[in-house]
């Protein structure tokens, strides 16, 4: 939270329970208490801030529910329920999106997410398959099936499995997310840990020339 009118009230709550707020907090690493901003007084603005540089975009919540990529929950309304799910055990130790357990967004309301630099909004059609770059991946509707992949190109077997790895190294590609289905997805225009690891480099690159 930036900033409220005097209208609103801000108070800290454990949404779901201890284990639906344990839960969230292994799934999304959000904090184990929720802020709860109210209306109390009558009708009032309120400024939200996500924690990296990046748009926020809101999500309307209702009979599309949405999984959530570690980091893009920002805030919802008090009719959408935000529970973890789990996950395939391909996705939770490969995909970047929560380990075991994946946020989901359910219910009735506003969903606000965010992701580090733009986001893009893509449709997904069955038949058409979509292969998105594990870090650019913001949320995405839950009934698409989705998939882990170490290249974007197919082949079985142990084989095809090292074949994949290797390319993905070669290629820089790393790992990424096939989505099947009906659906949208929404994606972010910058790549934290790649950023993260040029930081790193530039840093110690400062401490060396000195």
């Amino acid at each position: 939270m930036v900033m409220m009118e005097a209208n609103l009230d801000l108070k800290g709550r454990m949404t779901g329970g201890i284990m639906g707020s344990l839960m969230r907090r292994m799934a999304n690493g959000e904090s184990f208490f929720q802020q709860h901003i109210e209306a109390v007084r009558g009708d009032g603005d309120c400024l939200l801030s996500p924690t990296l540089p990046g748009a926020i975009e809101l999500i309307d919540i209702g009979t599309t529910r949405y999984l959530l990529n570690d980091g893009a929950f920002v805030a919802a309304t008090s009719g959408v329920e935000m529970k973890s799910r789990m996950q395939s055990i391909g996705n939770a130790l490969f995909a970047k999106s929560g380990g075991w357990f994946v946020l989901e967004a359910s219910g009735s309301g506003k969903l606000a997410i965010s992701g580090f630099g733009s986001l893009f909004q893509l449709d997904v059609v069955a038949g058409k398959d979509v292969i998105i770059d594990n870090s650019h991946v913001v949320a995405w509707d839950s009934a698409l099936h989705y998939e882990v992949s170490v290249t974007t190109t197919g082949g079985g077997g142990i084989g095809g499995m090292i074949g994949g790895m290797i390319n993905s190294q070669t290629s820089g590609e790393g790992i990424v997310l096939r989505f099947k289905g009906n659906g949208k997805i929404f994606v972010c225009s910058r790549n934290r840990d790649a950023f993260l690891e040029w930081m790193k480099k530039e840093l110690s690159g400062s401490k060396t020339s000195r």
